[in-house]
């Protein structure tokens, strides 16, 4: 069964490059941005996990942990990550989970139940579905889902902008509108009567019957 925005992400126990992790307990009371790969030593995937490595601390500060997984074992995702650091000049220090048998990537329905249960013999073409991004929140919870064909390098970058809405729309009643950055107006959502959007915000502007907008709420 596909997972869907709002479903309870599947917990499971699994090997990484930084040791065993329960993934529920491993992502604790933050948020985790999980990014999954077809397999290692491929050139799209090369970049992207070089660029995830120098944003680790754009995602700490959000509260937030990054994890990998590639559809292969961890002592090849150990050499892997010489590669990755020589391409980037970012040291790989986020957990890259080893999926040799397939489970996690079934289990994030990435592989039907029918690809097998390893991943020996099997091409980046065979597991090019393993290509998605999951945000979770601290209730484990999916938040936010995107997948990628192999050809297309993942913009994390808006992944990191996502991740700052959602943050933001979970604390305040209030939505973000197309190709909101942090300090852009917001959108007050339905939920919240005029009355009491100026009691929120302070104040609003309604540019249509059903939309109106705020300056960004700030923390008092």
């Amino acid at each position: 069964m596909s997972l869907r925005i709002n479903d309870t992400a599947p917990d499971f126990k699994a090997d990484t490059t930084e040791g065993p992790i329960n993934f529920h307990d491993w992502i604790g009371d933050g948020y985790a941005v999980l990014f999954s790969h077809p397999k290692d030593f491929t050139p799209v995937c090369t970049t992207e996990l070089g660029y995830m490595a120098g944003m680790k601390a754009d995602f700490a500060k959000r509260n937030a942990k990054m994890i990998g997984i590639s559809v292969d074992p961890v002592e090849n995702h150990h050499k892997w990550k010489a590669d990755i650091e020589k391409l980037s000049g970012n040291k790989v220090d986020y957990p890259m989970i080893g999926d040799p048998t397939l489970a996690v990537a079934k289990l994030y329905d990435m592989l039907p139940a029918s690809a097998g249960d390893s991943s020996e013999g099997r091409t980046p073409a065979d597991n090019a579905t393993v290509r998605s991004v999951f945000v979770i929140g601290p209730d484990k919870k999916v938040k936010l889902t995107l997948t990628y064909p192999m050809s297309t390098g993942r913009n994390f970058d808006e992944i990191l902008r996502a991740l700052d809405s959602i943050q933001l729309t979970a604390k305040y009643q209030v939505a973000t509108p197309v190709q909101w950055k942090q300090g852009d107006d917001v959108i007050v959502t339905a939920a919240v009567s005029d009355e009491d959007a100026i009691k929120r915000f302070g104040s609003f502007e309604r540019v249509l019957p059903y939309l109106r907008k705020t300056k960004q709420p700030t923390a008092n």
